[in-house]
């Protein structure tokens, strides 16, 4: 019997240690490239001095200090990580089986026209496609203009003597439903210097909510997608359409068919 118990202790303890690594991985991974990563470490640090100082010199004040201030540390914690666990949870809450997408494909060919276009003229542009996280709050900083999506309306938008060009534009299935949006920016540490302030505002939007970023930069006309706080730069227009293709999952049958006659044609080739 004790032997038994010995085993189901063991297996527990195995689960355990399992899901604190899995934890622990995943919250480096977050949390590793911002700058409340510096101060974490910096806590930690003068946390595990002073408590190791403490113990080694007995200083019974010193560890009361410790351990009463202790929530307030904790506190302090989910205070400094506000963004980053808002992006966790937005994480979660936008898996397959909470989300919805409503932007078809027809509206994705002319906003990636209309991207190829501006970024042929160095006009640069910003858009958030909504999916399971509401952009409301998002919207409603900019003007609401409730619009089909459109080339030509984009390209009005965006035009530099007009009035919304410095902001982003919202789409939710497939229309426009405000333009000169203020988008969060991220404060995430990025090396590259040809990443400006539109690219963060992307970055951003895409940390606190589920959607879609896209962005046409102005210095090089170069087109990039923003997905889950991530930023893929430099994308040719036909690769842009299939990572959106991949993400927003509504990959049309004649793709499907036409992917499947190349392949017959290779097989038969061979």
């Amino acid at each position: 019997m004790w032997k038994q118990l010995s085993t189901q202790a063991d297996w527990r303890s195995a689960v355990e240690i399992a899901i604190l690594a899995v934890m622990l991985y995943y919250g480096y991974r977050f949390f590793r490239a911002t700058r409340g990563a510096r101060i974490l470490t910096g806590l930690l640090m003068l946390l595990m001095g002073l408590t190791l100082v403490a113990q080694l010199l007995e200083l019974e004040v010193i560890n009361s200090l410790i351990q009463s201030f202790s929530v307030f540390f904790a506190l302090g914690l989910v205070v400094i990580f506000q963004p980053e666990l808002r992006r966790v949870l937005a994480e979660l809450g936008s898996h397959r089986f909470f989300s919805f997408n409503g932007n078809d494909e027809a509206s994705v060919d002319q906003l990636i026209e209309a991207m190829t276009q501006l970024s042929h003229q160095r006009v640069g542009a910003l858009f958030a496609l909504q999916r399971g996280i509401d952009l409301q709050p998002y919207a409603q900083t900019g003007v609401a203009i409730d619009a089909k999506l459109s080339s030509e309306l984009i390209a009005t938008i965006f035009h530099p003597k007009t009035a919304l060009h410095d902001g982003g534009v919202v789409i939710e299935q497939g229309r426009m439903i405000a333009a000169g949006c203020v988008f969060p920016v991220s404060q995430k540490e990025i090396n590259d210097r040809s990443i400006g302030l539109r690219h963060r505002a992307g970055i951003g939007i895409t940390e606190e909510t589920d959607a879609l970023a896209l962005v046409v930069s102005e210095e090089t006309g170069a087109l990039s997608l923003c997905h889950q706080g991530k930023l893929e730069h430099n994308l040719e227009p036909e690769a842009l359409k299939e990572r959106l293709q991949e993400i927003l999952l509504f990959k049309t049958e004649t793709n499907d068919e036409s992917n499947q006659g190349q392949a017959a044609e290779i097989r038969s080739a061979a």
